[in-house]
């Protein structure tokens, strides 16, 4: 083998780890590739002869690039889920048959790394993002992400810990029985289905939170409250009518489809054996650019 073809194998080892990183930090699945190959480029152009750590190199150095990549977003420090036009903007979720997540899948979702993390990830600085998810996530030192951002590893501590309030007061730990959970999904869908609006009551949280994101091509949604989201029955059930069980983050969820395309994915955050918080994302063309095909019907 040639140096790069050597170099190219010990970066594979690597790959699913740093589009783990990528993804966490930018919300984007696609956005999450174009970082894992931009720190290949950079690796391709070093020199790592005295690099011990090699996974570790690479961490800092995607963390770099996905920095800079929200950076270049032009985002504020409080970066809201609804745009000023009005517009919902969700992360992208990853989609598993209800059987398990395949292994490179697992990854991406290890750490409890549910919708509603994701949704108050984007909510954090840039740089509050890179501490927390490098430090938190990854065991990252905060001496090794310092530099990155510019800092001193004290004043990187204290984004992380800021970050990390903020993540704990606004997606405290969801329910983690799979199964209980998955009952819980299966009635509030079998009320929605019936119009049977005191069902949905039962399963819902009193302050849940409903939006869908539809892009450009959809409207997008926006309820609180479990009567707010209950009224939307209809809206549901039509997802529910056409809808296949799923994993979506590695939790109980839904996507519906119809003349064998999806036209929504739905995840659902469930706290104290009720539904926090539905998501869904019916952008078409979002939608396209996700891998579902072996969720769908054959």
């Amino acid at each position: 083998m040639s140096d790069r073809e050597v170099l190219a194998e010990r970066f594979e080892e690597h790959r699913s780890h740093l589009r783990a990183v990528a993804y966490r930090m930018l919300g984007s699945l696609n956005e999450a590739d174009d970082a894992v190959q931009e720190t290949w480029l950079k690796l391709s152009r070093s020199d790592v002869s005295d690099v011990r750590n090699l996974g570790g190199w690479l961490t800092t150095v995607a963390g770099r690039v996905c920095l800079d990549m929200l950076r270049s977003r032009g985002t504020r420090r409080e970066e809201p889920l609804e745009d000023q036009d009005g517009l919902i903007r969700l992360p992208d979720p990853v989609v598993s048959g209800r059987g398990g997540v395949d292994p490179e899948q697992e990854i991406l979702v290890a750490d409890s790394v549910g919708i509603a993390l994701m949704i108050v990830l984007q909510t954090l600085a840039p740089a509050e993002r890179l501490a927390f998810v490098l430090h938190d996530l990854f065991s990252v030192p905060f001496d090794e992400i310092a530099p990155i951002l510019g800092r001193t590893p004290a004043s990187t501590r204290q984004l992380a810990s800021r970050a990390r309030r903020r993540v704990e007061g606004a997606a405290p730990a969801a329910d983690t029985d799979a199964a209980r959970k998955r009952e819980v999904v299966d009635a509030f869908l079998a009320a929605s289905r019936g119009g049977d609006f005191d069902a949905l009551l039962a399963v819902l949280d009193p302050d849940v939170v409903a939006r869908s994101d539809g892009g450009t091509l959809r409207p997008s949604l926006l309820r609180r409250g479990a009567a707010d989201v209950a009224s939307q029955a209809i809206t549901f059930a039509r997802f529910a009518e056409t809808g296949h069980a799923v994993l979506v983050n590695g939790s109980p969820g839904v996507v519906s489809v119809a003349e064998g395309r999806a036209v929504s994915v739905m995840a659902f955050t469930i706290r104290g054996g009720r539904i926090a918080a539905i998501d869904i994302l019916t952008d078409p063309e979002r939608l396209a650019g996700l891998d579902l095909g072996s969720v769908l019907p054959g």
